[in-house]
C-alpha cells in the first residue's frame, strides 16, 4: 500500500500550477485552493475575496503524492522551473500578494528540504538573482471554488490556456520528459 504525502506550492495562477503537477507520474491529485493569509473566521475564502486584496491568501494547490514514486525534492525541482521566483507578487501578467511565490510547509522535514533547495539554487544562479518565494507553516487550506478545477483539461482551447498554460506544460515535457504520466 503506498503513503501519500501532501505538498502545498504557490506558483502564481493555480489553473497553471495545477495542470504541471497534474501530469507528473506518482502524484494522486492537485487541488486549486487559498492558503497562506488570514484565518476566515470559520468561513471559505472566495476567490474574489483573494483577489481584493482583503485575505492576504496566495492561490496554491495542495498536491498529493506518493512518495516513493516522486521525492518532495522533485516536486521543488518542477515548482521552481516552471516560474518565476524572483518576482514578488507577480507571474508574468497576474500582478498581486495572491500571485506570489510561496511553500506552505506541513512538517519540518519539507521546511528544512525547502529552504536548503533555494539556498542552493541561489548559490547556483548565474545571475546571483535573490529568490523570493516564501517559505511558511501551512495554517489552513481553502479548497477553491468547482470552476477552478481542473480548469486547464476542461478549458485547454481557451485563449488563456493557449498562451500561457501550453508553453508551460511544453517546458515541463521538455526538460522533465522523465516524470511524465503516460497518457
Amino acid at each position: 500500500m503506498s503513503r501519500k504525502e501532501v505538498a502545498i506550492f504557490g506558483g502564481g495562477c493555480f489553473w497553471c500550477t495545477e495542470a504541471v503537477f497534474q501530469s507528473l507520474k506518482g502524484v494522486i491529485s492537485v487541488l486549486p485552493g487559498y492558503a497562506g493569509g488570514l484565518p476566515a473566521d470559520g468561513k471559505l475564502s472566495t476567490y474574489e475575496e483573494v483577489c481584493s486584496g482583503r485575505t492576504g491568501h496566495a492561490e496554491v494547490i495542495k498536491i498529493e503524492f506518493d512518495p516513493e514514486l516522486i521525492k518532495y525534492e522533485t516536486l521543488l525541482t518542477v515548482f521552481f522551473a516552471t516560474h518565476d521566483p524572483s518576482t514578488p507578487n507577480r507571474q508574468g501578467n497576474d500582478v498581486g500578494e495572491q500571485y506570489r511565490s510561496t511553500i506552505l510547509y506541513s512538517t519540518e522535514e519539507q521546511r528544512e528540504e525547502a529552504e536548503k533547495f533555494i539556498e542552493e539554487l541561489e548559490k547556483s544562479s548565474k545571475e546571483g538573482g535573490e529568490i523570493v518565494t516564501e517559505v511558511k507553516p501551512l495554517k489552513e487550506f481553502y479548497e477553491a471554488e468547482d470552476y477552478h478545477k481542473n480548469y486547464y483539461k476542461r478549458n485547454s482551447s481557451a485563449p488563456y490556456c493557449q498562451v500561457v498554460i501550453n508553453p508551460k506544460l511544453q517546458k515541463v515535457q521538455e526538460k522533465f520528459a522523465e516524470l511524465l504520466k503516460k497518457s
